[in-house]
């Protein structure tokens, strides 16, 4: 539950943020007027957002076995690359984000309303499909009824009450740090869903080895005891996980944590140690 609280806070929180941000500047610069079109098209980016969910969990459910396996291991492994891509993303950008999403704006306003919508309608979009095809691929890997589906919407609503913070600029956080560690552990949680999609790919017929296990430790850890579901929920860990799922798990983990946590060349100690600056509607 805790991963999926960690998936629902970190994707929503980046959403949230490019909300506040453009409703902001809007009210900055004295284009309150302007404020319907951005909302309208953060509506439709929420509304396509829970259709692509219910997409997947409804359809899913009228395929067979194997090919729920299939779809749901291939899922997986596109949401892993997904959500690896905007961790490294964020980390660049963090900074500078506000900046960037202040340019674009001012080129919408130029443009007109439905330029206004197309912006918002992309900015929060992005996020919300990469967080429902991420939660749902979590969701499956966990195996665990609805709560995971509660830590995820937790997550979410932490995420808005957060981000309405930071509009009033009553939080101040440093935000670089904040999506250095948590993407840390999203990269972690990922791993766990990459493996799981490995899982599924074997039992779709897809990849060999499903009987080959690397290791069975279910004495030790039983799958069924409350630290055996406390580390599937968070980590999505397996106590008999096959050799090829084993692999994978390393191969991601290892370069891509090591990448991840590695200084970056582009930043000067200085600029490191300045605090993110925070939207403020004052």
């Amino acid at each position: 539950m805790f991963g999926n609280y960690l998936i629902g806070l970190r994707e929503g929180l980046e959403a949230s943020l490019v909300v506040c941000i453009l409703i902001a500047y809007l009210v900055k610069t004295d284009n309150k007027s302007r404020l319907t079109p951005v909302w309208t098209g953060v509506a439709i980016a929420v509304a396509l957002s829970l259709a692509f969910g219910a997409l997947l969990q409804f359809g899913s459910s009228t395929l067979t076995f194997q090919a729920q396996e299939i779809l749901g291991g291939t899922l997986s492994i596109l949401s892993v690359g997904l959500v690896t891509w905007m961790v490294f993303w964020m980390r660049r950008t963090a900074r500078h984000l506000k900046s960037e999403l202040q340019d674009k704006l001012d080129a919408a306003l130029a443009l007109g309303s439905g330029a206004l919508v197309i912006t918002a309608l992309f900015a929060v979009g992005r996020e919300g499909l990469e967080t429902s095809l991420f939660i749902w691929t979590a969701v499956q890997a966990s195996g665990d009824g609805l709560r995971p589906l509660v830590g995820a919407l937790l997550g979410l609503a932490t995420s808005v009450v957060l981000g309405w913070l930071f509009y009033k600029g009553t939080l101040r956080i440093d935000l670089a740090e904040f999506f250095r560690w948590t993407g840390a552990m999203l990269v972690l949680v990922a791993a766990g869903v990459l493996a799981y999609g490995i899982h599924d790919l074997q039992e779709g017929d897809i990849l060999p080895g499903l009987r080959n296990v690397a290791f069975d430790i279910s004495d030790t850890i039983p799958a069924d005891s409350w630290y055996g579901t406390l580390l599937k929920g968070v980590f999505n860990f397996q106590p008999d996980p096959t050799v090829i799922q084993v692999i994978v798990w390393l191969l991601y983990l290892v370069p891509v944590m090591a990448t991840f946590l590695a200084p970056a060349r582009d930043r000067s100690s200085a600029t490191a140690s300045q605090p993110a600056s925070q939207p403020s509607a004052e």
